[in-house]
């Protein structure tokens, strides 16, 4: 019996020093352990420094701990031992992306998929580099492959949802975005891009359930709230618009176009002390849009503050001194306050720009 049990324990050891040891570590960093999968693939490099996989892993590792460029020195590392290794590239690819380097990224995923032509993750990311150089149409393919290669997914519809989108392909990204909902119910975001998308397409009502079902599952998010917004603005129901962007403001509070469009809104309604005290706040916190500036303008106007509106028409003009628009506006409110000369001048630029109504506007007002 005691040579027995002597054998029971030889065979055991046996049989786990046969353990993989790095399908332990993907399990650590398919759970987001990334700094014990790190120091696992540590000692497994110390004893076999030709083991591509543990560079590869700890690789990736590295990447979960937003060590790009450590993520980078082991994919090398892996890449000496392998040069033909698709993982390597891919993962690489990966790393450069996040660095902001999409050029070189494309290299090495190109690379991932000469060595691997079903390798779906390195088109997901080649697309996202391509997207990232807005190369739409590149990336709508990569998108559209990797989905090809499967499994399909929500992140997947989503991906190719949000390039057709940018593309004008709204009725299309719609059915991705719907397909990306059929496999998880529970993204807000799917419902807020897929409400972008339906107001796209003047698609009001869709627009405006797809925000609502947004808001129930991420109460939180000012941005939802500005677009419902926008929506009930096009269904005219400006009193809940009005509610919407209070709420997006209450949520976030240093969100220049929140501002700019609850001052647009409250132009509508006649509300012009609202509306100039929501573009000022747009302004203070971004003073290089004129638009903001033209915007205000247009309420001075409608105050008879005509000396305002000329400062902030001036203001838009230095920071966009090419816009036909605005010194054609300027020109009326100067013409108003019977600075004929001056007004003729903004006619006459804003003419040389292009604009037909400051060329009618000459003949009628300049002699």
């Amino acid at each position: 019996m005691k040579y027995l049990f002597v054998l029971l324990l030889l065979i055991g050891f046996s049989a786990q020093s046969q353990v993989d040891p790095l399908e332990a570590v993907k399990k650590k960093i398919e759970s987001k352990d990334f700094a014990g999968a790190k120091a696992d693939l540590a000692k497994v490099i110390a004893v076999d420094q030709k083991n591509k996989k543990a560079y590869m892993l700890r690789g990736r590792a590295r990447m979960g701990l937003n060590d790009y460029y450590g993520a980078i020195g082991d994919l090398n590392s892996a890449l000496e031992i392998d040069s033909t290794f698709a993982e390597a590239y891919n993962y690489r690819g990966e790393a450069k992306i996040n660095l902001g380097d999409n050029d070189a990224a494309i290299v090495d995923l190109n690379k991932a998929i000469k060595f691997n032509s079903n390798y779906g993750e390195a088109y997901t990311n080649r697309g996202f580099a391509k997207y990232n150089n807005e190369d739409l149409q590149g990336a709508y393919f990569d998108f559209s492959k990797a989905l090809e290669i499967g499994p399909p997914n929500d992140d997947k519809y989503f991906n190719r949802g949000i390039v057709k989108a940018e593309l004008g392909e709204y009725i299309s990204a719609i059915d991705d975005y719907t397909k990306a909902i059929e496999a998880d119910k529970t993204d807000a975001n799917l419902y807020n891009y897929r409400g972008v998308a339906y107001y796209n397409t003047s698609n009001f009502d869709l627009a405006i359930a797809d925000y609502n079902e947004a808001i129930k599952l991420d109460a939180t998010d000012a941005t939802k709230y500005e677009n419902r917004a926008l929506a009930k603005s096009a269904k005219q129901d400006l009193k809940g618009a009005l509610e919407d962007y209070n709420k997006a403001i209450e949520l976030n509070n240093q969100d220049a176009e929140t501002y700019n469009l609850r001052g647009v809104l409250k132009y509508t309604l006649q509300d012009y002390d609202g509306s100039i005290a929501d573009y000022t706040k747009a302004i203070e916190i971004d003073a290089t849009n004129p638009t903001y500036f033209d915007n205000r303008a247009l309420s001075k106007t409608e105050k008879e503050d005509y000396a305002g509106a000329v400062e902030d028409y001036s203001s838009s003009i230095e920071i966009y001194p090419t816009d036909p628009e605005t010194y054609y506006q300027r020109a009326l409110v100067k013409l108003t306050m019977n600075n004929n000369y001056d007004g003729c001048l903004d006619l006459k630029r804003a003419e040389e720009l292009g604009s037909q109504e400051a060329k009618a506007a000459m003949k009628k007002s300049c002699k």
